[in-house]
């Protein structure tokens, strides 16, 4: 059941979706905190909080890790001190070592060690905290800062789309998964691919997995963006054999323009995805060639780039990011298995 969220009065009941939109972060968002280990010491007077976080900051900053707060209150009502501040941070095998002391942390005498209790090692997040949960797991270790990324909240909490978005997402997804039906009945892999234009809800392109026929590559994500290439007047291969796999010319008057000024989008530009399958390595660079805006799947694959083994769709070291959710009618399409042993 989606938690409740701001609906139109002119809705499907909140349960009519057997299925949910499960938003595929990038790797760090996903991954649960990491700590590592600092030297803290106890505040032993308060009035003196000001003053260290200065001295202390001046011969360790924490540049690297602006996240961290320096100083936080003491968790135990009973203890003797009501604050404890960041020193520095400790080397990766000081677990197996004496700890050092206050001056041999400050040899120089650079800080005024009058109101420091004696050190201790504390874990804290290396990384900040991406996602409320993250956050919510970060303070339990030390206080952070945190700045929410709202649509990503949104759509963790399930109130990123609204329903009438969820039945055209189901809508399209029932297509590729009719498409994936007719190409095993050929003998291809069980597969199938939507390409919407997002701004209309227009179907650009639909295909299944042409692997075992027309060329050993042609996965469905592959045929989809050469099934739109077809649209623009392009396209490299020929579907005649497959008649599931069709193509719409695309009206260049509501696409973004591509660099060559012919008023047609850059292939997939501002498009979405819908694959019955999460897409391999090879699909996913594709998809960000292609320059698609966001990928629909519906199971994972244990050979899947978006999600399972890598994030290629978050990747900063790539010249395009593309959004990626899982899960619509994921029974039906975890179904499609099989269907090649029917055959």
């Amino acid at each position: 059941m989606e938690p409740s969220c701001k609906r139109r009065k002119t809705v499907e009941p909140k349960d009519a979706f057997t299925w949910q939109v499960v938003p595929v972060l990038s790797e760090r968002e996903s991954q649960n905190i990491v700590l590592m280990p600092v030297y803290a010491a106890p505040v032993l007077d308060k009035k003196e909080a000001s003053r260290l976080v200065k001295e202390v900051s001046a011969v360790y900053p924490l540049g690297d890790y602006p996240h961290l707060k320096r100083v936080r209150a003491c968790a135990s009502v009973s203890s003797l001190h009501p604050l404890e501040i960041i020193l520095c941070p400790a080397g990766p095998k000081q677990k197996q070592g004496p700890l050092l002391s206050l001056t041999e942390l400050f040899p120089d005498g650079q800080v005024s060690l009058c109101g420091l209790g004696e050190p201790f090692l504390a874990q804290v997040p290396v990384y900040p905290p991406l996602t409320r949960a993250q956050y919510e797991e970060a303070v339990t270790h030390w206080p952070v800062s945190f700045h929410e990324n709202k649509r990503v909240s949104q759509a963790l909490s399930g109130c990123l789309f609204a329903p009438l978005e969820k039945a055209a997402m189901q809508s399209h997804m029932e297509v590729a998964i009719q498409a994936a039906k007719q190409g095993a009945r050929q003998g291809m892999e069980p597969v199938g691919a939507v390409v919407v234009d997002s701004t209309t809800g227009r179907v650009l392109a639909v295909g299944h997995d042409c692997r075992n026929g027309v060329h050993p590559l042609l996965h469905a994500a592959m045929v989809c963006i050469d099934l739109v290439a077809h649209g623009q007047g392009g396209g490299a291969y020929s579907y005649q054999d497959y008649p599931a796999c069709s193509s719409f010319q695309v009206d260049s008057s509501s696409a973004q323009s591509s660099p060559l000024g012919d008023g047609l989008p850059y292939i997939c530009t501002g498009y979405d995805m819908y694959l019955t399958r999460e897409p391999c390595t090879m699909c996913a660079m594709a998809l960000v060639h292609s320059r698609i805006e966001r990928v629909f799947y519906g199971v994972q694959s244990s050979h899947g780039a978006l999600g399972t083994n890598y994030h290629i769709h978050s990747r900063k070291d790539l010249n395009h990011r593309y959004e990626v959710f899982r899960g619509i009618l994921e029974d039906q399409c975890h179904s499609l298995t099989p269907i090649l042993a029917l055959k």
